[in-house]
C-alpha cells in the first residue's frame, strides 16, 4: 500500500475520484423510486439529540409549502419517529404496484415515516445499524414520491449508520444543522459540519433552536441557556446563520393535537426564504 493509498484509507477518503484510493462515492447513490420526480433533497441534521430537528424539518417543509411547493418529508429517524404525530396522521401506508404510497398532511406534505408502517405508534424498533440503514434506503428507492420541488430529510442524531447512508446513498443538494444556545453547541455544529465536509455535502446554514423565552406577561426575553455562542461559532465556520428559533407553548400545543401545520413563527419565514435562495444559486 503507498503512502498516498494508506493516508486516504484512514482518513475515509470520500473524493469523486481520488488516485491514491480510487474510490467513487458515486457507486453508493441509489436510484430515486422511478415513479417519482425530485427537484431538491434538503438533509437536516445534528450532532446531537433534542436540539429540534424535527421541528425545523417540519416548519422548513410547511413553510414552503406555503409559498406553493410541492413538499415531502422522510423521516430518517428510525427508531425515534416524530414526524407522522407531529401533523396527526394516523392512516397507514399503503403500497401498489408502483411502491409504497406516502400518507399525505392536510395541506398535501408527503409523508413517510417508520410509524406509518409500524401496527402501534408506540412498538419500540429493535434494529441493528445495517437494518435501520436499509430502511431508509427504501425510503428513497421504494417510497412513491411523486413530483416534489422539496423533499426534507429528518435525520437521527450523531454520525452513525443512518446520517452516513443518507449522505452516501442520497443525492443531498445541502443540509441544514440545528443546535441550541448551550455551550455544546460549538461541539455539536463541528461534528454535523466536518462530517458533511468529508462526504462533499453543501451545508446551507445553521439554526438556533431553543433560543430564549418571550415572557407572557411583560414581553421580556429570556435567555434560558445563557447567552448564545452561535454567532461566534458561525464566523469561525463560515456558515450563514438561517434563523433563530424561541422556546414558544403554543408550538407544542400544536403538536400534542396533531395540528402542526397551524404553526405561526415568523423567525423561521426568513430562514426558509434564505434557504429557497441558496439552493436556486
Amino acid at each position: 500500500m503507498t503512502e498516498k493509498t494508506k493516508a486516504c484509507s484512514d482518513s475515509g477518503c470520500t473524493a469523486e475520484s481520488c488516485e491514491g484510493c480510487q474510490k467513487k462515492t458515486t457507486s453508493f447513490l441509489e436510484e430515486l423510486n422511478q415513479y417519482s420526480n425530485i427537484k431538491k433533497v434538503i438533509g437536516v441534521v445534528s450532532g446531537k439529540g433534542g436540539v429540534g430537528k424535527s421541528l425545523v424539518t417540519s416548519m422548513l417543509a410547511v413553510l414552503l409549502s406555503r409559498k406553493g411547493y410541492s413538499v415531502g418529508i422522510m423521516d430518517a429517524d428510525i427508531t425515534g419517529p416524530s414526524i407522522p404525530k407531529m401533523f396527526g396522521i394516523t392512516k397507514k401506508a399503503v403500497s401498489n404496484e408502483m411502491g409504497l404510497l406516502p400518507q399525505r398532511t392536510h395541506n398535501n406534505i408527503a409523508v413517510m415515516s417508520i410509524n406509518l408502517l409500524m401496527e402501534k405508534e408506540d412498538t419500540p424498533v429493535i434494529w441493528r445499524g445495517p437494518i435501520l440503514a436499509g430502511a431508509v434506503k427504501q425510503f428513497w428507492t421504494d417510497v412513491v414520491w411523486g413530483d416534489l420541488d422539496y423533499l426534507f430529510i429528518d435525520m437521527p442524531p450523531g454520525t452513525g449508520d443512518v446520517p452516513l447512508t443518507v449522505f452516501q446513498a442520497i443525492p443531498l443538494d445541502g443540509i441544514v444543522i440545528v443546535t441550541s444556545p448551550q455551550d455544546l453547541v460549538s461541539m455539536i455544529v463541528r461534528k454535523a459540519y466536518n462530517m458533511a465536509k468529508q462526504m462533499n455535502i453543501p451545508v446551507l446554514g445553521i439554526v438556533e433552536n431553543m433560543s430564549w423565552l418571550q415572557c407572557p406577561d411583560c414581553g421580556k426575553k429570556i435567555n434560558i441557556f445563557g447567552a448564545s455562542k452561535l454567532d461566534q461559532v458561525a464566523k469561525q465556520m463560515d456558515l450563514k446563520i438561517l434563523g433563530r428559533m424561541p422556546i414558544d407553548p403554543a408550538i407544542s400545543e400544536l403538536i400534542d393535537k396533531g395540528e402542526f401545520e397551524r404553526f405561526y413563527n415568523n423567525a423561521m419565514d426568513d430562514a426558509a426564504g434564505e434557504m429557497e435562495k441558496l439552493l436556486e444559486e
